[in-house]
């Protein structure tokens, strides 16, 4: 045991693996209990509150052809691909300009500054009053939650870059434009990926905000019409769609990541 403990030790996958099931295990096995009971009298907690994972089950076909969970899921996956695109395509090129020349950094930190403290809910009514309740209001929300988060990580991606390969460049004859292009970018690469790698993850945690005015189709929409109309078991179940969609995501991601950066992989 004082060896599993070791600051920083490194476990073996299957002790990994087998840790990570113990507390998903103990959390369903509590969710069976307090929900048991074939009344609602006799359980701990109202279905109302929380239905039993059984019930939530049972709920699934439902979920899929009345209330079109596909058609939903696929909606919402445009959505936030275009807020995504759309954030990639103002933050990542701004964060370079940023972090490699000074006067750019400070003619644009103050955005940079207040975007950090922006709460990002109040993003909805005003994208509202500017662009309308169509698809652009909830793409260009998206994209604005995207920015705030990504050009910083940007910056710091490329502020990371140690200064010796621009002394290097530099000594070698490199130009300006060469220094970035051939030093910055390519160095700062990895990085900048991590960042959008984030940046996907952001889009499905603002999903629910984004479809909650006027989205015929979408799951944050589905999860509003479930808690107004019923049944409470579609918002748990929409809510584990968007998990395994994210997370399915995020390791695509990562894989190609290691395809692309493999040289990260064998330090």
């Amino acid at each position: 045991m004082s060896d599993l403990f070791r600051i920083r030790a490194r476990l073996s996958t299957p002790l990994t693996i087998a840790l990570g099931v113990v507390p998903v295990v103990l959390l369903v096995g509590l969710w069976f209990l307090v929900t048991a009971g074939a009344t609602v009298e006799s359980r701990i907690i109202s279905p109302v509150i929380l239905p039993s994972p059984l019930e939530i089950v049972g709920q699934i076909s439902s979920l899929w052809f009345e209330r079109e969970l596909s058609r939903s899921a696929i909606q919402s996956i445009i959505r936030v691909a275009g807020g995504f695109s759309l954030a990639m395509v103002i933050a990542v090129p701004l964060g370079i300009a940023m972090a490699a020349f000074s006067p750019i950094r400070a003619l644009f930190n103050p955005v940079a500054a207040v975007g950090g403290y922006l709460p990002i809910s109040a993003l909805v009514p005003l994208t509202l009053s500017w662009f309308g309740i169509g698809e652009l209001q909830k793409v260009v929300f998206l994209a604005l939650a995207g920015f705030v988060v990504l050009l910083p990580l940007v910056i710091q991606a490329v502020d990371d870059v140690d200064d010796v390969y621009l002394k290097t460049a530099y000594t070698l004859g490199a130009s300006r434009t060469q220094a970035v292009m051939r030093v910055l970018i390519p160095v700062s690469l990895a990085g900048i990926f991590d960042a959008l790698r984030l940046v996907v993850g952001v889009g499905w945690t603002y999903i629910l905000l984004a479809e909650m005015v006027s989205a015929e189709r979408g799951l944050g929409n589905l999860i509003i019409v479930a808690q107004r109309r019923g049944p409470r078991e579609h918002i748990y179940l929409v809510l584990i769609v968007i998990i395994v969609i994210a997370f399915v995501t995020d390791r695509t991601l990562a894989t190609i990541g290691k395809a692309l950066f493999p040289y990260r992989e064998a330090r």
